[in-house]
């Protein structure tokens, strides 16, 4: 820590936000579109020629959710040893850097991959296709993404710092999310331009890859990560650094409050497409309408949400955007019931849920680092890649959650005639929502403030914490 730093600069905290952009866009499809592409909503059309089997496998799941979970449990195991192979490693261009440059380009490549199945109707060769591809696209992100968090975590050098730069690419990554978002549009544009819907689709994923892509670079040419990174040596084993970040009472409460929470979230944005066409009755490219006002609300409240976080602590907000996501999922279940017009439905939904989507957006980067930094002054030990491996690990078990039980509730009832198993996904996400806000209910922000303190400069002494956790710590 008493190493000599430069503090970064706004304008290279803006470029190394980029980077976020560039894996937001290029993730986009692989993450939120696989249920999409291979089990397209049933609105009376075929949108794509169906290329894996569609009924149930193991007796409720699916070929695609298998998939996607299988890739996210993957993804999973991997993110903490990517983490540690980061922070042991002593790379001249700097240890997050040469991740960021092996994973980037391949990144963006399977991104588009994944979406391009090489035989024509349903087949083995297919499913096969689709399991191996998402599993090396999973790879590829988190050899850039885990190093990228702990990245910011070390070019943020206090609390402030932290919370700046987490907002910076919390913007970034609705921008890239919101662009994402408008595949629907994009792709109707190409379809009147006589493209078929399964071509104009992939010529959008391509787009995204590459835009994606070139933003990635950004940090990797312009970021000095020697010059502005604060690190200090960590001398654990992988295993030692994870077992040692899962001692840590607060890290272990906020890790499962955000696997649940991904759960939930990763249902409701799967959904998003189907609550549209099945349930609102609408045309499907009114998804990206919608989406692109849930990621303006939500960037509307990005300054309120960084402003009061510096003034009453982050739990409180988080609490509160617990609860607002609980009640849109309930608000979920009822759409398509309720005595007004369908798309003002859709949009209540989506203006409700930018809300809580600002603060989850930014507040649990710049928590995760608060949590490193304090765990580092008090084992000796620096391990902030570790940490956000694990916490990516925990949410994407969630997401792996989510994409097992999603498609197989679809198989419940996906048609306008029969909604049922659409219905059960608001179900479901409101369970889970419930669960991670009684796990953060008992995260403990006074302790790590006080931590903090102990290093000058390290803590917002305006900081207040949650009623209570003052007696408590």
């Amino acid at each position: 820590m008493a190493q000599s730093l430069k503090k970064l600069p706004l304008s290279k905290k803006i470029l190394f936000a980029l980077g976020q952009l560039g894996w937001a866009l290029a993730s986009y499809a692989p993450g939120n579109l696989l249920v999409y592409y291979y089990m397209p909503p049933e609105t009376g059309g075929a949108i794509f020629a169906p290329r894996i089997y569609q009924g149930f496998v193991l007796g409720f799941l699916t070929v695609i959710g298998l998939a996607f979970g299988a890739s996210r449990l993957f993804d999973a195991v991997t993110d903490p040893l990517i983490a540690g192979l980061s922070d042991r490693s002593k790379a001249r261009s700097g240890s997050r850097k040469k991740f960021l440059r092996i994973g980037a380009l391949p990144f963006a490549l399977f991104s588009l991959l994944v979406f391009t199945p090489p035989a024509a109707g349903i087949s083995t060769i297919n499913s096969v296709w689709v399991f191996v591809t998402i599993i090396i696209f999973y790879w590829c992100m988190t050899m850039y993404v885990t190093p990228y968090f702990a990245m910011m975590s070390e070019l943020g050098h206090d609390p402030r710092e932290r919370l700046l730069l987490s907002t910076l690419i919390s913007i970034t990554w609705a921008v890239g999310t919101a662009i994402g978002t408008q595949v629907y549009s994009i792709k109707a544009i190409f379809e009147q331009a006589g493209l078929a819907p399964e071509a104009s689709f992939r010529l959008v994923i391509a787009l995204f890859a590459l835009v994606g892509f070139l933003c990635m670079l950004i940090p990797i040419l312009f970021i000095d990560e020697r010059a502005y990174s604060r690190r200090t040596e960590n001398t654990l084993s992988i295993t030692s650094s994870l077992a040692q970040a899962f001692r840590n009472r607060n890290f272990r409460l906020f890790t499962i409050s955000d696997l649940v929470y991904w759960t939930a979230l990763t249902i409701a944005t799967s959904g998003l497409v189907y609550y549209v066409t099945i349930l609102l009755r609408l045309e499907e490219s009114f998804t990206s309408t919608l989406q692109i006002v849930m990621f303006g609300i939500s960037f509307i409240f990005y300054l309120p949400t960084t402003v009061i976080a510096r003034k009453t602590g982050k739990k409180r907000l988080m609490i509160m955007a617990f609860i607002l996501l609980a009640v849109v999922y309930t608000l979920i279940i009822t759409l398509g019931t309720l005595p007004f017009s369908a798309r003002l439905q859709g949009f209540m939904i989506v203006i409700l849920m930018g809300i809580p989507l600002a603060v989850f957006g930014i507040l649990p980067n710049s928590i995760i680092g608060d949590i490193a930094d304090a765990d580092a002054i008090e084992t000796g030990q620096h391990k902030t890649a570790i940490f956000y491996g694990a916490r990516t690990f925990m949410s994407k078990m969630g997401q792996m959650l989510a994409g097992l039980i999603f498609p197989s509730l679809l198989l419940l009832g996906s048609t306008r005639e029969a909604p049922l198993g659409v219905r059960l996904t608001g179900v479901f996400a409101v369970v889970f929502v419930l669960l991670g806000l009684i796990c953060f209910l008992f995260y403990n922000e006074a302790h790590i403030l006080d931590v903090l303190r102990r290093v000058p400069g390290d803590a917002e002494s305006d900081i207040k914490p949650a009623g209570g956790e003052e007696e408590r710590s």
